[in-house]
């Protein structure tokens, strides 16, 4: 197996918002915001390439939305989703899977891009798209409160030109790397789980899109059902400390990966590390 991580863009969103009913006199202690009460966010994806299959985890906003809609993201930075794929080897026709943690525009956008006529065209021409089942009815009929993450022109033509796959149950996509199923931040978000040289690695989405989210009440106020995602954290954080798992933390502009630790106030984030001092230590 061989894993890369790359950064496709950052952009900032109001930080009141990612920390839900937490104050910012606490949250702005380990996570700073501007004058704007905005904070940074990272775009990582991941590829995973294993017995022939090279498996894209995330894709980003993509460049089919226009300037008002990008004027209230804040893009800056980052390699960029193709780019960032070239410079570790891979064309969009050797992508294989794409999977897509959930369908927020932030993490499917770039799977689907106009041509120069104008029409929608499969950014990964020989991919599965990978949405679980309970995601797609959730997305493709959506609720008021998230119906402006969900926007059709992401989402409805990964069925239209014959890529989508549903995934119905939790289990391996692939030897090695698993899917699991989590339905507080929005129904139906897919947890990929990689084994990798006898570790476990989560790509966390937006599970725990910080570190600074893993004490149990940081909730982003973007949840549909808090207290469903607190139910999740507590039990995956038992499961993830027990098993020694390594986060990768999608949307953490500090850190890409980290630990856990038990402490006096319960389980925590080890200080943060990049991806390439964890490959470093997994491949000595």
């Amino acid at each position: 197996m061989k894993i890369s991580q790359f950064n496709i863009s950052n952009f900032k969103v109001d930080g009141g918002a990612m920390f839900g009913v937490v104050p910012k006199t606490m949250w702005g202690k380990v996570y700073p915001s501007d004058e704007n009460n905005l904070i940074p966010l990272s775009l990582k994806s991941l590829v995973v390439e294993a017995n022939g299959r090279v498996v894209l985890i995330d894709n980003g906003i993509g460049s089919k939305q226009d300037a008002k809609f990008m004027s209230h993201v804040y893009a800056f930075g980052g390699e960029g989703l193709l780019p960032g794929l070239a410079a570790r080897g891979y064309r969009p026709e050797d992508v294989t899977d794409v999977i897509l943690t959930h369908l927020h525009f932030d993490h499917c956008g770039g799977g689907i891009f106009r041509d120069s006529h104008g029409k929608f065209q499969l950014t990964f021409p020989n991919a599965l798209y990978h949405v679980s089942a309970a995601q797609w009815e959730w997305a493709t009929h959506p609720n008021s409160r998230e119906d402006d993450s969900f926007l059709p022109e992401n989402i409805l033509p990964m069925k239209e030109l014959g890529a989508l796959h549903l995934i119905e149950s939790e289990g391996e996509l692939i030897p090695g790397l698993s899917l699991r199923i989590f339905n507080g931040h929005t129904r139906g978000q897919l947890i990929p789980l990689i084994s990798y040289r006898g570790k476990t690695l989560v790509f966390c989405a937006d599970l725990f899109p910080f570190t600074a989210q893993i004490p149990l009440p940081w909730i982003m106020s973007y949840d549909v059902e808090p207290l469903k995602t607190l139910q999740e954290k507590e039990q995956f954080l038992n499961e993830a400390l027990r098993g020694n798992y390594i986060l990768l933390y999608e949307h953490d502009y500090f850190a890409d990966c980290s630990r856990l630790q038990l402490t006096a106030k319960g389980i925590r984030a080890t200080e943060g590390f990049s991806f390439q001092q964890l490959l470093k230590e997994l491949n000595e």
